[in-house]
């Protein structure tokens, strides 16, 4: 092995795992192909270093790729031991964290490369929904490779050096890398939402390790589970100053205020991410209306309706979390829908995909409604018609058709001001108020915001053995 995948390749799979518990497999192999002269040229471990070791106790494989073998480029005996490993991780039950540094495919070993990589996709598809798979971009993922990373559940990506693109920038008609670097993670994350997580080399290696430790092992056997150190019935005296940054809210919920967010700089108008409550991990969904940074300032500002971006970060979220039997909390704060061009175009296909994540999703599902949520946009979001187990509202929250002034002019079209005034006021009361929701079994219970630990806590607990049947079928189509 050479210095330099040492410092690198090797050091990043040290990096990721817990001291000395990583164990190599198939470190004596390189490749078989002889063309083009490439018997002569070194290839140990044929550009890829495989083996399994623990984060934080809990079993996973890994591989990392080594850019000082042929650039660590992908042929049959690179592909062969990436796609060994999935044979294992689907025997034994346990995630594949791919560390990934690589130009493509092996040009030397042509179709010998391109079937590799077919390979690989196959494994991947096969594993999906089985056991949680997990890439880290350290260098350039580009082409076919670049596939297989949006074939994982997780990507994260180095600042600087991580490259990932299935079109170079500038190979893109009328771009160039100066004008646009569609490679880059800034982009990644939060143009495309491919990229869950960004930083340096230590902070996603560290990103990684913190999402492993919270994910169940596989599909079956549930390992995400911890002792909790905090109190169950700790009262969250703020949390009614969070409804507008509900990544803030979630984590003043959460076991000891952590909350791990995923893809948080891609449709920031929509928290998804994790957290534990009494030990348990919960994947959390939530309507957002501003960002404050570190600092406390506030960053963005939005209003409180749904986005295309936002309803398919969050579906494909809701989809990951039944996969794996991980329950969901929603925070609703949702007026209805973005009204521009470009949101129109995806509106609809957006919205009915998280609407049927939800309603497909049998995993416990508990709805705090903690602000607006009117009309389809709340059906959207979870309500109990579309199959959420539990609503709570804070008793501010506005549940209904629309705003009631609104409705008051549309029902008393040419009315004076007096009269509208009156009726809204009337129609808010009757019909739009979390009152009158809960008044008709629409939501359970009225909840003080800041007993909101408590109460989810003990809701799902309830719903710890949820059971569910749904009619047969091969899958659905949405």
């Amino acid at each position: 092995m050479s210095s330099t995948a040492q410092s690198l390749a090797s050091q990043r799979i040290n990096s990721l795992l817990d001291e000395n518990s990583f164990v190599e497999i198939g470190g004596q192999i390189t490749a078989r192909n002889t063309d083009f002269n490439l018997s002569e040229k070194e290839t140990p471990s044929d550009g890829v270093i495989t083996g399994y070791g623990v984060i934080d106790g809990n079993l996973v494989y890994v591989y990392s790729q080594d850019a000082s073998v042929l650039n660590g480029t992908i042929g049959e005996m690179h592909a062969k031991k990436i796609t060994n490993l999935y044979n294992l991780a689907m025997k034994t039950g346990a995630p594949v964290i791919g560390l990934v540094d690589c130009a493509g495919f092996r040009l030397e070993e042509a179709t010998d490369a391109l079937n590799g990589f077919g390979e690989i996709y196959t494994k991947q598809a096969l594993a999906s929904g089985v056991i949680p798979q997990v890439t880290g971009i350290f260098g350039t993922c580009g082409g076919g490779l670049a596939i297989a990373s949006a074939m994982t559940d997780f990507t994260f990506m180095e600042e600087k050096k991580g490259k990932l693109f299935v079109n170079s920038p500038n190979a893109i008609d009328g771009n160039e890398i100066s004008k646009c670097d569609t490679s880059s993670a800034k982009f990644q994350s939060e143009e495309t939402g491919l990229v869950d997580g960004v930083g340096s080399e230590e902070e996603i290696i560290a990103q990684m390790r913190a999402l492993v430790s919270m994910l169940p092992a596989n599909n079956e056997d549930d390992m995400s589970y911890t002792e909790c150190t905090d109190d169950l019935n700790r009262v969250c005296t703020e949390l009614a100053n969070c409804v507008g940054d509900t990544s803030i809210a979630l984590s003043q919920i959460a076991d000891n205020n952590v909350f791990f967010e995923v893809k948080s700089s891609y449709a920031q108008d929509m928290v998804t991410g994790f957290i534990r409550l009494n030990g348990a991990t919960v994947g959390c969904v939530a309507n957002r209306t501003e960002v404050y940074d570190a600092e406390g300032n506030k960053t963005e500002e939005f209003d409180n309706v749904l986005s295309a971006r936002g309803c398919k970060k969050a579906a494909e979220f809701v989809d990951f979390c039944d996969a794996f039997d991980i329950p969901v909390l929603t925070l609703t704060n949702a007026k209805g829908y973005k009204a521009t061009k470009c949101a129109e175009a995806n509106m609809a296909k957006a919205a009915a995909a998280l609407t049927y994540a939800y309603t497909n999703a049998t995993v416990p599902k508990v709805n705090v409604v903690i602000g607006t949520a009117y009309g389809s946009a709340y059906l959207t979001m979870n309500s109990k018609s579309t199959g959420a187990d539990m609503v709570f509202a804070w008793p501010t929250a506005e549940i209904g058709m629309m705003d009631a002034k609104l409705a008051a002019k549309i029902m008393y079209a040419g009315a004076d001001a007096a009269t509208i005034n009156e009726k809204a006021a009337e129609y808010a009361t009757l019909q739009s108020s979390a009152q009158a929701a809960a008044k008709r079994g629409y939501v359970d219970t009225i909840i003080e915001a800041e007993d909101t630990r408590k109460y989810v806590i003990g809701a799902f607990e309830m719903l710890f053995t949820k059971r569910e049947d749904r009619p047969s079928k091969k899958h659905g189509t949405v």
